[in-house]
């Protein structure tokens, strides 16, 4: 069987479990960005207008969310899980593995699972896996399903579902952005979507603190191996200093990836709540596609995309740098 077959063969499955099923709760990967916050508001609005009973997962640790999605409205949170959880389907939503939703609620053997996802590294854990790896995003495959389902968008589903959209395409710049994802943005701006008003909230309306923070990460750019590895760090006391939380570190790892001549831009930051302390969450982005990202994750425990990747580590700052230099070496060859 081709993959577009295999693909179309899942689209059947799972459509037949979201009409089927009439309890849900959504989940989607820790530390969630726009495409799986996206695609929770959406899958959530979808099923509910399907007259489901729907609740969505997130862990009480992961608020407050970045200030770029609150105007997203996530309805139905629970962070306890709910005491018919054995009568629920679990629909995963943008995670590439179970392991990156730790949470036991969800990960519990005899669980119904439905893995809906666009990484290419998915590890199918699902009863029923409708991964799509030409979707340039997770919202394009519920949006797709959503079409299937016969819903249309009420102007909170096409907000939510155009934030999955433009942030995992990178404004429309990345490589994983084709036809299908003009196609789906034209539809949800005739739904009602304000281009200009998501973008000024996801882009320009920064705090004060993201800006001073942004301003120690570049204070803090090392270049190697003639530019084609780009990288910073952002520790505690950056954080603590400018009264930045996590979530401001959103988007430092951009302005890296912009400079001439890098391959792979990278920004490791210490997590404020780290256990040991000194734990660090690494975030990696490709430029021209000569590297996949997504390859070097993997050899440090994580996963993503090919443009797009991350993992934790407690490698130390030079142990760190060597290890992406020789997982770039890897695939390209010496500088």
């Amino acid at each position: 069987m081709t993959s577009a077959a295999w693909v179309d063969a899942s689209r059947r499955l799972v459509l037949d479990e979201l009409r089927g099923a009439e309890h849900f709760v959504l989940v989607t990967h820790e530390n969630p960005d726009g495409d799986a916050l996206g695609s929770l508001v959406a899958m959530h609005g979808v099923l509910r207008a399907l007259d489901k009973d729907v609740v969505v997962f997130v862990g009480r640790d992961e608020f407050p969310l970045p200030y770029e999605y609150t105007f997203l409205v996530l309805e139905d949170v629970v962070f306890e899980a709910p005491t018919d959880l054995h009568e629920r389907t679990v629909v995963f939503l943008d995670c590439g593995n179970i392991d990156r939703n730790p949470a036991e609620i969800v990960n519990q053997p005899g669980r119904h699972l439905l893995n809906i996802d666009h990484h290419h590294d998915n590890t199918r854990f699902g009863t029923v896996n409708h991964v799509v790896e030409t979707a340039s995003c997770t919202a394009e495959i519920v949006w797709d399903l959503m079409g299937a389902l016969g819903v249309e968008p009420t102007q909170t589903i096409a907000d939510a579902l155009y934030v999955g959209l433009v942030t995992d395409t990178g404004k429309f710049m990345y490589e994983n952005t084709g036809p299908r994802a003009h196609a789906m943005a034209a539809e949800l701006i005739d739904a009602g979507v304000d281009v200009n008003a998501i973008s000024r909230r996801l882009y320009e309306e920064v705090p004060f603190a993201k800006l001073a923070l942004l301003a120690r990460g570049l204070g803090h750019v090392e270049r190697f191996d003639g530019g084609r590895l780009t990288i910073t760090q952002l520790w505690k006391d950056d954080f603590l200093t400018v009264g930045a939380d996590e979530a401001h570190s959103e988007g430092v790892i951009d302005h890296l990836r912009c400079v001439q001549g890098t391959k792979v831009a990278a920004l490791a930051r210490e997590q404020l709540d780290s256990d040991p302390p000194g734990r660090r969450k690494v975030s990696l982005r490709a430029t021209d596609g000569a590297v996949d990202v997504s390859v070097i994750a993997r050899a440090g425990g994580g996963g993503g995309h090919r443009q797009a990747a991350g993992f934790t580590t407690e490698l130390g700052h030079d142990d760190l740098v060597a290890f992406v230099r020789d997982e770039i070496t890897r695939q390209i060859g010496p500088a």
